[in-house]
């Protein structure tokens, strides 16, 4: 695999396709029913380690974990590896960990989608990080890295896929090609990923880790089974009699599940669907300060290194009132649908 692998691909490999070592692992973690209510403080100063791999759930700006993200960057977590999958401002707020006197906290970065927030445009700063040469990269599709994940939720060290070969991104990559046993042909093959740590924010889940998501899930089912261990924030914290109500809504299991953190209006500024709306105005402010590093410094310092947590960088950015509006942009469609009338 690897012989055919160097003719194929240049991309670095960051973790492993170990499967007998990802076995081990699961095996020996824990099962039971338990209370993993936390806080996000605690979460992160004990599930999140220097040096770790970090994979965070969520499609774009919807449902960021950013209180999670914020947390690692206030504890100052050096030398992360990240699945860059469909990152935008989880990635961008990584990215203020990467600045001069406060370490390093991105040092590999497997990219699929990265820098740019879609269509509020490019982040100054994560563009300055990456183009700097102090991360190190390997390119991938959104596709081909969400089945690594998938392979590593299967078990097996790799899968096939086609579609990739002959691309850029394909010899940027760690991919690799292989003989079909069935057909003969060559066919392009991506490693599994076993993250060390995986972040995901949700709309309800139990204090058991038991999680429930309303709209686009894209690879969280994957990646909550793929993570040796899982931190998961969520908008709602829901009784276990209510997740047996509706079990067949549970999209993540508690036994894959290692924290359980109770975040009200977690993904802000993000969206979460059927919840509130991304905060527009706030993220141009990031991409405006971010022009300009003392401001960007100065933006950081008030809102992240001089803040206690979450909630407080919530209230700072008009809190309650600000979600009320949000949640009037998320449900207006609703409500335009609802007056339409119909034909009987």
């Amino acid at each position: 695999m690897s012989n055919e692998r160097s003719k194929a691909s240049s991309g670095p490999l960051f973790r492993e396709p170990d499967c007998d070592e990802a076995r081990a692992w699961f095996r020996s973690k824990p099962k039971e029913m338990t209370d993993k209510t936390m806080s996000v403080k605690e979460a992160v100063s004990r599930f999140v380690n220097d040096g770790d791999y970090l994979s965070p759930g969520g499609f774009g700006g919807d449902r960021i974990a950013t209180a999670v993200f914020h947390e690692i960057v206030r504890q100052k977590k050096q030398d992360l590896a990240f699945a860059g999958h469909t990152a935008t401002h989880d990635f961008q707020i990584l990215c203020a960990g990467n600045q001069t006197g406060r370490g390093q906290l991105l040092k590999q970065v497997d990219i699929a989608y990265i820098v740019g927030l879609e269509a509020r445009g490019l982040s100054p700063h994560a563009r300055r990080v990456v183009e700097s040469g102090e991360i190190e990269l390997c390119e991938w599709t959104n596709y081909t890295l969400s089945l690594r994940l998938q392979a590593a939720a299967m078990g097996v060290p790799f899968l096939p896929v086609r579609g990739f070969a002959g691309t850029d991104t394909f010899t940027r990559s760690a991919a690799g090609r292989v003989t079909c046993p069935y057909t003969q042909q060559d066919i392009s093959v991506v490693p599994a990923l076993w993250p060390d740590v995986a972040v995901i924010h949700v709309h309800d889940a139990d204090c058991y880790g038991n999680c429930r998501i309303r709209g686009t899930s894209v690879a969280d089912y994957y990646l909550a089974r793929a993570s040796k261990r899982l931190i998961v924030s969520c908008e709602k914290l829901i009784s276990n009699e209510e997740i047996r109500r509706d079990p067949t809504s549970t999209i993540i299991p508690f036994y894959c599940v290692d924290a359980v953190c109770h975040v009200p209006f977690g993904s802000y500024p993000g969206n979460m669907p059927y919840e509130y709306y991304s905060d527009e105005e706030h993220l141009r402010e990031w991409l405006s300060v971010e022009r300009e590093r003392a401001a960007h410094l100065s933006f950081l310092q008030r809102l992240i290194f001089d803040t206690q947590g979450f909630d407080e960088y919530f209230e700072l950015n008009g809190g309650k009132n600000r979600i009320e509006e949000l949640r009037r942009q998320e449900l207006q469609p609703e409500e335009e649908n609802d007056e339409i009338p119909h034909d009987e």
